[in-house]
C-alpha cells in the first residue's frame, strides 16, 4: 500500500501484520501437510485408483458413519453431484433453506446443470426451518401432472449464513423421519459439521446418522489446501462417480490433494474448540464497542456477525478498507454488517489486536500496523 511521506514522494507501507478473517478457507497449507503432499502414494485416480484418496475416502465415510466415500474438489461440487444422484429425473423438486449455501452461492447449478427445481422454506436465525413448514411444502404426487415431484431435503450444519448455527441431532432426526414418511432422500451440506459436532458435544456420526448423504468440506475449518469428501451407501457413491466425471472432477494423482487433507482430519479437528472460544471473545469484545452490536447467543462456532449500529457515520466498506490498512482482512455483508470467520491460523493475539484496531478506527485514533 503507497503513502505520501513528508517530501511529497510515493513510498510502500510495509505491511508488520496479516489477520486474515475473510474465512476459514483462507488457510495456508502446514509444514506437515507439505510434507505429506510431497511424499504422497499416488495412482491414476480414474484409470483405477489412487491409494491416498481411497485412504481419505474410506476414512471419512468411517467417521461419518457411511458405506462409501469421494473426493470431489469442491464443497459447491460435492453438494451438486449428491443432488443430482438423489434427483436423477429432470424436473425433480428439492426442498432448502431460503438462505442456505445450496441456493445463495452456488451459482443456481442444481437448476442450471441438474434441471432440479428449488423450493425453498425460510431459515429461522438458527437455521432451522420449521417442521410443518418443510411438510407443507412437499408436493402432493397425485397432482404431478401440476407440480414437480419433490424427492430431496438439504441442511446445511453449521448454517453459515445465520452465523455458523448448529443444528442438533434431535432436529436433524425430525427432519430425517419426516423424509422417509414421504419417500423423500436427505443430503446434508456438511460444509462445518465437525464445527458442529465439537460446539454440540456429539460424535460426528450420530449427527449425521439420519442423511442420505452428507458433503464434508476439509478446506474450512479444518485447513486442508483443496476439497471434499461426499458420503453415503455404495450405489450413491457408485452413481455419484460418474457424475464426477460427467462434471470435470475426475483427476489423476489426487493423492497430493488428499495426503493434505488426511493430515488435516489427523491434526485439526482437536483445534476447533479453541477456534470457537476465539469467536466468543471476539464477539464479546465486539460488543463492548459503542457503535457495534452482536447477538451473542449466535455465536456457537467459529462466525461472528456484526453490526454498525444507526448513528455511526462510517460504513460496513469503509470500515473493512481502514482495516485493510492495518492488514486485517474481513467482508463486508452489507452496508452496516461485517462477517468475520476464525480458524486455526488466528491466535489469541491476533483476536485482540483486531478488536484494538477496530475500536481505534470506530474511535477515529490513528493505530501503526502491528502495534496496538
Amino acid at each position: 500500500m503507497l503513502h505520501e511521506n513528508t517530501e511529497g514522494h510515493s513510498s510502500v507501507k510495509m505491511v508488520m501484520r496479516t489477520v486474515d478473517l475473510r474465512s476459514d478457507t483462507v488457510t495456508k497449507p502446514t509444514e506437515a501437510m507439505r510434507n505429506a503432499m510431497a511424499n504422497a502414494d499416488v495412482d491414476d485416480d480414474i484409470l483405477g485408483f489412487d491409494p491416498s484418496a481411497f485412504r481419505l475416502e474410506t476414512e471419512v465415510a468411517r467417521i461419518m458413519g457411511k458405506e462409501a466415500g469421494l473426493f470431489v474438489p469442491s464443497g459447491t461440487m460435492g453438494n451438486l453431484i449428491s443432488v443430482l444422484v438423489h434427483c436423477e429425473i429432470r424436473g425433480s423438486e428439492v426442498i432448502l433453506g431460503d438462505v442456505s449455501h445450496i441456493h445463495i452461492y452456488e451459482n443456481g447449478g442444481l437448476s442450471t446443470i441438474g434441471g432440479v427445481h428449488p423450493r425453498t422454506v425460510k431459515n429461522n436465525k438458527d437455521g432451522t426451518m420449521d417442521i410443518d413448514k418443510l411438510e407443507a411444502a412437499i408436493r402432493d404426487p397425485k397432482l404431478e401432472l401440476l407440480y414437480p415431484t419433490t424427492r430431496l431435503i438439504c441442511l446445511e450444519n453449521t448454517h453459515a449464513n445465520c452465523g455458523g448455527r448448529c443444528l442438533s441431532v434431535e432436529y436433524t432426526d425430525k427432519v430425517g423421519e419426516l423424509a422417509k414418511k414421504h419417500g423423500l432422500k436427505l443430503h446434508i451440506d456438511g460444509a462445518r459439521i465437525f464445527n458442529a459436532s465439537v460446539a454440540l458435544g456429539v460424535p460426528v456420526q450420530r449427527l449425521v446418522r439420519a442423511a442420505d448423504s452428507v458433503s464434508v468440506c476439509l478446506s474450512k475449518g479444518l485447513g486442508a489446501p483443496v476439497g471434499s469428501v461426499i458420503v453415503g451407501s455404495k450405489s450413491f457413491i457408485k452413481r455419484a462417480r460418474t457424475l464426477r466425471k460427467t462434471l470435470g472432477g475426475g483427476m489423476r494423482q489426487v493423492g497430493i490433494l488428499c495426503a493434505a487433507a488426511l493430515v488435516a482430519l489427523r491434526d485439526n479437528v482437536g483445534q476447533l474448540e479453541a477456534d470457537h472460544k476465539k469467536a466468543k471473545i471476539l464477539a464479546d469484545g465486539l460488543n463492548q464497542i459503542k457503535g457495534l452490536k452482536v447477538d451473542i447467543d449466535s455465536v456457537e462456532t467459529n462466525i461472528v456477525y456484526f453490526d454498525i449500529v444507526k448513528g455511526l457515520t462510517i460504513t460496513a466498506p469503509k470500515l473493512c478498507k481502514d482495516l485493510e490498512e492495518h492488514g486485517i482482512l474481513v467482508i463486508p455483508e452489507s452496508s452496516s454488517r461485517i462477517r468475520i470467520v476464525l480458524h486455526h491460523q488466528i491466535s489469541g493475539s491476533d483476536v485482540q489486536y483486531t478488536l484494538s484496531c477496530i475500536q481505534q478506527t470506530i474511535t477515529g485514533t490513528r493505530v501503526e500496523n502491528g502495534h496496538t
